[in-house]
This record gives C-alpha cells, structure tokens and sequence, in this order.
C-alpha cells in the first residue's frame, strides 16, 4: 500500500463501490482507506444513457487523478481519459505489486518480524527510493549491491536479496564502473557535470560517489551489450572531458 495521496495525473486502480445515476463511487486499492469518484461525464465519451452499461459495482477499473483535496479527502477521477496502453501498463504494474507484496510478506516470516514493522524499517523507505517495492525486488535481481551502493544497511537486506533472487527473473542485466574526473580548472566543477549530463541516456545514469569519483550505472539486454554500452560512455565522457581542459580514467570496479 502506498502512503498519503495520489499525485493528479496519476493512473490508480479502483473497486467500484457503488453506482449514482450521476457517478460512481469507488475505493483506490493501492492507497489505503482513500475513496474517489468519477463523474458520470467522466465514465466514457459521449452521452451516456445507462450508467451500468459502462461499469458495474465490484469491478475493478483503471482510472486518472483529476482532481485532490487532501483537507476533504477528496479524489476526482476519469475513467474516459485512459487509453487501452495505459490501461493495460498500469494493470501489469499492479500485479507486479501484488506479487511483490507477497514476497514482502516471506522476508517478513524469515525475519520472524511483524510486516508492518518491516515496513516501517525499510519498506517505505525502498519504496521511496525505487519507485515501487517491486521496482526495488527488481533491481535487487539484477544487480545484487544496489542496496548498499543506496546507503542501505542492516540484516534485513540479505533476506531482501535472497528473497529477490528466488522469485524475479531480472528483464535485463545491470553493470557499472566509474570514472575519475580531475581538472585544476576554477570551472571545473561545472565542467564535469556538463560532462556527466551530456553522458547520460536512457538507458545510463551516473550518480556521484565521492569526488573525483563518479559511478555510471548501464542497463541492457545481455552483459555483452551492457559492456559495450559501459566502456563507450566512459570513453566518451573522458574524451570530452579531456578537450574542456582535464584528465580522466575509467575504472570498471571500485
């Protein structure tokens, strides 16, 4: 379960609780005790004559934050305005988290603590960081020091790795190295982030481990592409580098 309200824009899933010939009211199933509604002109395009003929009470729909009054607990809702693409990411999204909340559940047992406890110690906290506890299990799968490369710490995250490892099955493998940037220059330090952000893509991000250190995160298919990725950013990085004035290495572990 996520914490306190849904951003506006945001894609929730929803149980249809009941239904008014002018809207319907319904319960946000990934935020705890939070209800919204969606406005009969907001169930489909066009006029609609039978409310029921587009939704029904117990059904499970996907809909976007229009509107949130955190003091009222207000939360307007569309369902007209999600297509068929992100109708089905969003559900994919949701059973992914659903998984992930029954593994939550076994490093939980294995710590032999209460879940909630769990999540009050790390849970919200990886959830925070990754995205989604899923996104977090996955990441974990793919590169098993993402948690410390974090900052976290504790006994907890070797049953979190463990966990992960059984049950995901990683989309794609993760590597990183990193580069050591050095320039006497008085701009330097703009010069290396220039530098650094003219190297990221999509499918690389750089974060800073301690200057002159900087770690350069790459994801693909299979290790020989991420490889290759890897070493060309770090070359390309080096070399631009080299050409505002400073000196560079590429190091592929710390």
């Amino acid at each position: 379960m996520k914490r306190g309200f849904p951003e506006v824009g945001e894609l929730v899933i929803v149980t249809v609780k009941s239904i008014k010939p002018y809207g319907a009211f319904v319960s946000l199933d990934e935020y705890e005790g939070k209800e919204g509604f969606i406005h009969i002109g907001e169930i489909a395009t066009g006029w609609i004559k039978y409310i029921r003929d587009h939704i029904r009470e117990g059904q499970k729909v996907v809909c976007k934050v229009l509107r949130v009054d955190t003091e009222r607990g207000h939360i307007d809702l569309s369902l007209k305005r999600v297509n068929e693409h992100q109708k089905r990411d969003k559900i994919q999204e949701w059973k992914n988290e659903k998984k992930a909340e029954k593994l939550f559940e076994i490093v939980a047992q294995r710590l032999n603590k209460d879940i909630n406890e769990c999540y009050e110690e790390f849970g919200f906290e990886l959830i925070d960081k990754f995205g989604t506890l899923y996104g977090a299990f996955e990441e974990v799968a793919i590169n098993e020091d993402v948690l410390s490369e974090e900052g976290f710490d504790g006994d907890w995250r070797k049953v979190f790795e463990e966990v992960a490892k059984e049950n995901i099955t990683p989309p794609y493998v993760r590597i990183s190295g990193y580069v050591e940037l050095s320039t006497s220059a008085p701009d330097g330090i703009e010069k290396i982030r220039k530098v650094l952000s003219d190297g990221e893509q999509e499918n690389v991000k750089i974060t800073y481990v301690g200057a002159p250190r900087y770690r350069i995160y790459v994801r693909a298919e299979d290790y020989k592409t991420a490889e290759e990725l890897l070493s060309a950013t770090a070359n390309n990085i080096i070399e631009e580098f080299q050409k505002l004035g400073g000196e560079g290495e590429f190091h592929r572990r710390l």
